[in-house]
């Protein structure tokens, strides 16, 4: 009996000693889980899955262009002067990107202007459903269409090649406007006014068609200014989708890309509601 007691009392004590490392293991894995999550590539996932295999991101674009002929049409019959024009964003507006962002999300790392030029030397991107259709119609309805762009300047001429293969109009160097060293296009935007009247304007982030959106206010992130520019929206701003990457995300990170990883993932979490 007095052995089957110590025996008992040693299994206990193995067993009590075996589980507390075991328990401790497990609060510092989530511990640290907690405190040294950030923010990475890896983040753009959902996102990017959308993007490249919804149905109803496809929908969206061929609707949108659709709606955007409708305009184009319609603005036409208020000519003046001056020739007619439409100024387009590129990327994630007529050109598909979005392989670039699967790689980040695969391997979590984040956009960097290197990796991002590589990406668009290969001039790989496709065309967005209804993009080379539309601005085909625009040219012949004599209504010139400029490509204004943050792409480098340095890539000028793989994105003209990549354009050109898919059927884009006015491939030429003058209907072209990449960035030098502003982000800002308002002075691209002017320039072309000089000459024509822009009666369409597409993009996918707003700062495509105004810059008041480019540090947007970090408690309504830009709705004052979208409620301002309403009677333009759908008219003669035509707003692609893009869940990616853009000014919203400045927007959330308190218009600081500076942040640090974690903060970052932190400021996103801040930004979202889940007061129910």
């Amino acid at each position: 009996m007095k052995k089957i007691s110590y025996l008992l009392i040693l299994t206990a004590l193995t067993i009590a000693a075996c589980n507390k490392p075991e328990t401790e293991t497990v609060e510092k894995i989530v511990k640290i889980e907690k405190t040294e999550a950030v923010y990475t590539g890896e983040v753009g996932l959902n996102p990017t899955v959308w993007y490249q295999t919804s149905a109803e991101n496809k929908a969206i674009y061929i609707q949108t262009y659709k709606l955007a002929k409708l305009m184009l049409a319609e603005n036409a019959k208020k000519k003046g002067k001056k020739p007619l024009a439409v100024v387009t964003d590129l990327d994630e507006t007529a050109l598909d990107n979005s392989p670039y962002n699967a790689r980040m999300a695969k391997t979590g790392n984040v956009y960097a202007n290197d990796t991002w030029d590589a990406w668009v030397n290969t001039a790989k991107a496709t065309a967005l459903p209804g993009a080379v259709d539309f601005f085909n119609f625009a040219k012949s309805k004599n209504v010139e269409v400029f490509y204004i762009s943050n792409r480098s300047q340095a890539t000028l001429k793989p994105t003209m090649d990549n354009m050109k293969l898919l059927g884009f109009p006015n491939v030429e160097d003058k209907y072209f406007m990449l960035k030098t060293d502003k982000s800002d296009k308002t002075a691209r935007r002017d320039s072309i006014l000089k000459t024509y009247d822009v009666i369409l304007y597409l993009g996918d982030n707003m700062t495509d068609f105004t810059e008041e959106f480019a540090n947007r206010d970090t408690t309504d992130f830009g709705a004052a200014v979208v409620e301002k520019y309403k009677a333009e929206i759908g008219t003669k701003f035509i707003v692609f989708p893009n869940p990616m990457y853009g000014e919203w995300e400045k927007a959330a990170f308190r218009n600081d890309y500076g942040k640090s990883p974690a903060e970052k993932l932190k400021a996103l979490k801040s930004a979202i509601k889940d007061n129910y």
